[in-house]
C-alpha cells in the first residue's frame, strides 16, 4: 500500500512533520475551515463520510464503493467518535500506518456504512449539532479505547 518515497499519510500528535502552528490548527479544528469552500462550490457537503486518502481505498470493495458514491462531508458520526484520532495514533508504538489500515480504517468504513443506511436530514442535523458542541467543548467527545475500536473484528472490505 505504501508508495516508495512517501511517508505515511496518517499523523499523530507527536509527528515531527506537523509544525507548532499546524498542531494548533488541528487541535482547534481550524484546519477544516478551507473545506467550507468545497461545500460552497458543491464538491462536499457539511455532513457525509470524510474523504479518505486514495491509496488507502480498495476500489474493488462494495462497501467502499457505496461510501464513495455519496458526496463527502466535513463531519459525520465516525468523525465525531474519532475527533482526536491523532491522540489515539500517538499511543501506538508500532507501525501507525499499519494500525490505521488494520484497525482504524475498518472501524471508519463500518461506521460510514452504518451511518449511510440510517441517514436522514434529521440525523444530519443531529450530527451538525453534536459537531458544534464537540468543537466548543472538546472534552465531550473522548477518544475511544482500543477495545472500542476492535469490538467487531475487521472483516473483508468487499
Amino acid at each position: 500500500m505504501r508508495t516508495t518515497g512517501e511517508g505515511p499519510q496518517v499523523t499523530a500528535t507527536d509527528d515531527s512533520r506537523v509544525t507548532t502552528v499546524g498542531r494548533f490548527l488541528r487541535k482547534t479544528k481550524l484546519d477544516e475551515l478551507p473545506e467550507l469552500w468545497n461545500v460552497l462550490i458543491g464538491e462536499m457537503s457539511l455532513v457525509g463520510p470524510r474523504p479518505e486518502v486514495e491509496r488507502y481505498v480498495d476500489r474493488h470493495s462494495e462497501l467502499w464503493n457505496s461510501v464513495l458514491s455519496v458526496r463527502p462531508g466535513i463531519t459525520d458520526p465516525v468523525t465525531l467518535k474519532l475527533r482526536s484520532e491523532e491522540v489515539l495514533l500517538a499511543t501506538i508504538k508500532t507501525d501507525r500506518e499499519q494500525f490505521y489500515l488494520e484497525v482504524l480504517q475498518p472501524f471508519k468504513l463500518r461506521g460510514y456504512v452504518e451511518y449511510l443506511h440510517g441517514r436522514t436530514w434529521r440525523t444530519d442535523l443531529l450530527v451538525l449539532y453534536r459537531t458544534i458542541v464537540a468543537v466548543i467543548f472538546p472534552s465531550t467527545t473522548p477518544t475511544p479505547s482500543l477495545d472500542e475500536l476492535t469490538v467487531f473484528p475487521a472483516k473483508s472490505n468487499g
